[in-house]
């Protein structure tokens, strides 16, 4: 079986503060190890489900460079660096059998969520995919829908299980920490917390190697996100993109905008370059 792995940081047990997931600070090294260990460990508990499997692990936070490939369990394959054309989903074909998606976090509206954001915390207040609140996990979703490859397996706190709930409702969550603001969450024993994941990836790979047929998503196309910007200077400069339109639902509202694809990937793609477009502007 091959498996797809998304890393992000905000959702490691312990860690609730920007200065713990950001290199050249003081904690960085400490909470890259706890991280490194949350990663290993859904490695680790998949090949205990009939394994040894195949593994690309997609390197997704910030400058996209934070594990040590050495230490990656399971001889993974290491996808690292900033430039993306895929992001958080760069790497992901129709050869994977199963994504996995570790150490995510809530959307940016969200809560209580540690660290909550979606993609840039400048520019983007919220987004909803088909009228659903959606954080990275159901955004990324589509890049899984359009290859046919099931999100089984989501690790971070309460909220982020229960964003992914709504399109994959038979996804494996391990709940690492209870979040109780955007700033501080009560979080499991790192030693817990990596035994809770293993567990949770050995349950949803044998799920899924007992299932008849792989889940599908609950994502009907033509999908829609709908974004509320920061600004409106920030929604005006994302409707130059082709496929980006004011939301005309509600046209009195100059801060959100809308982007409707039969095509899920050419969607998530064109999410990404509003990202990249605004990032500069809204920073």
């Amino acid at each position: 079986m091959k498996i797809f792995i998304s890393s992000d940081m905000e959702g490691t047990a312990g860690v609730v503060d920007w200065d713990q997931c950001r290199p050249g600070r003081q904690d960085y090294e400490h909470y890259r190890d706890l991280l490194q260990n949350e990663v290993n460990a859904a490695i680790d508990g998949a090949n205990r489900a009939g394994g040894p499997h195949e593994f690309l692990v997609n390197d997704s936070h910030g400058r996209m460079a934070n594990l040590r490939p050495e230490h990656l369990s399971g001889e993974a394959s290491y996808l690292s660096g900033r430039h993306k054309p895929l992001y958080m989903m760069q790497g992901l074909d129709d050869s994977f059998d199963a994504i996995f998606f570790v150490s995510y976090h809530g959307s940016a509206s969200a809560g209580p969520a540690t660290l909550s954001h979606t993609y840039n915390p400048a520019a983007i207040a919220e987004v909803r995919l088909n009228g659903v609140l959606a954080g990275e996990s159901g955004i990324n979703s589509l890049v899984a829908l359009g290859h046919g490859v099931p999100v089984v397996l989501v690790t971070g706190d309460q909220t982020t299980a229960a964003e992914l709930r709504p399109y994959w409702p038979d996804a494996h969550a391990a709940v690492v920490k209870q979040s109780v603001s955007r700033f501080a969450a009560e979080s499991l024993h790192p030693a817990r917390a990596v035994r809770l994941i293993a567990q949770a990836a050995t349950d949803a790979i044998t799920a899924l190697r007992d299932s008849p047929t792989p889940p599908a998503p609950q994502l009907k196309l033509p999908a829609t996100l709908t974004v509320r910007m920061r600004n409106p200077d920030l929604a005006e400069i994302a409707t130059w993109l082709e496929r980006v339109e004011a939301d005309p639902t509600d046209p009195t509202d100059p801060t959100v905008v809308r982007l409707v694809d039969d095509d899920p990937i050419r969607l998530y793609r064109t999410f990404v370059t509003l990202v990249m477009l605004t990032r500069g502007i809204a920073e």
